[in-house]
């Protein structure tokens, strides 16, 4: 499915002449002016799966914000935000096939560690609350008590409770049943499979962080059975060479000069983990 068919993004001249109206110009940055239009990209033509690669500071984040501030798509987390990020997106256009769904957003990094950061708190908290629940079963269970009125009544259950069980049965039965501990993989995984709904337009921003080599190998395939049989769309930033390979996708390389579409083989980091295994072919075999 294609929602967003394409995005336009201000070239040099149409930025040099925003810049040269400043009345001011003690400021260090222009950001996010100056960043795309470095390498001449004017416009990004997009496909169920559309890929931005290309090394630190070539602007794959900084289009998919771009993209997302313009479209005005949700998302969880704060971002680099500039004096001139309005400027700039109001300048850009887009062109999409009806409205957009509103379950559409954007997916960072840094949603993916906070989401996995409030689990682990929350896990912490439920370790600490399992701690307190070993305590009041013991106390319950073997210290005389006596109820001398209504409000003893709540202890009253505990003690009938602590009484008629095991100590494992009485902190199932009180502690949180559905919250269980995660690896990091796992929760960021499990982060993308409870965001990411039916019928809608995704910027992922470098989704492979935190993800084992396998756990990339299964998001690329939820991610694709995703745009092939869910009606979803994905513009993702990544140098992961096993996302780079997603059936269909098309990948556009931002340290090209200008940006060119490129196939998933022929991209520099991905021919690096390709010569280099072929180098050690034998070690393998």
């Amino acid at each position: 499915m294609i929602y967003l068919t394409h995005f336009e993004f201000p070239d040099r001249e149409r930025e040099y002449d925003f810049i040269l109206a400043q009345k001011r110009t003690c400021y260090e940055t222009y950001y996010p002016f100056q960043i795309l239009s470095k390498h001449d990209l004017r416009m990004l033509d997009f496909e169920p799966v559309t890929i931005l690669y290309g090394g630190n500071g070539s602007g794959k984040s900084t289009a998919l914000n771009v993209i997302a501030e313009k479209l005005g798509l949700e998302r969880d987390t704060l971002y680099n935000r500039s004096n001139f990020f309005g400027e700039y997106t109001r300048i850009c256009s887009y062109e999409t096939r009806g409205k957009l769904p509103k379950e559409s957003r954007i997916i960072t990094s840094d949603d993916v560690f906070d989401f996995m950061l409030n689990l682990r708190s929350m896990n912490e908290g439920i370790d600490r609350k399992r701690e307190e629940l070993f305590e009041e079963y013991l106390d319950a269970k073997y210290n005389h008590f006596q109820m001398k009125s209504l409000e003893d009544y709540e202890q009253l259950k505990k003690v009938n409770q602590a009484r008629s069980v095991t100590q494992s049965e009485y902190i199932r039965r009180n502690l949180m049943k559905n919250v269980r501990e995660h690896s990091n993989g796992e929760s960021a995984f499990l982060y993308f499979a409870e965001k990411i709904q039916e019928n809608g337009l995704y910027l992922l921003d470098e989704p492979e962080n935190s993800l084992s080599p396998k756990k990339q190998q299964e998001l690329a395939k939820f991610l694709e059975d995703s745009a092939r049989f869910f009606g979803c769309q994905f513009v993702m930033a990544t140098h992961s060479p096993f996302l780079l390979c997603m059936r269909g996708a098309k990948i556009y390389d931002l340290d090209e000069e200008p940006v060119d579409v490129k196939r998933w083989q022929e991209l520099p980091n991905v021919r690096a983990y390709y010569e280099f295994f072929e180098k050690h072919r034998e070690e393998f075999e």
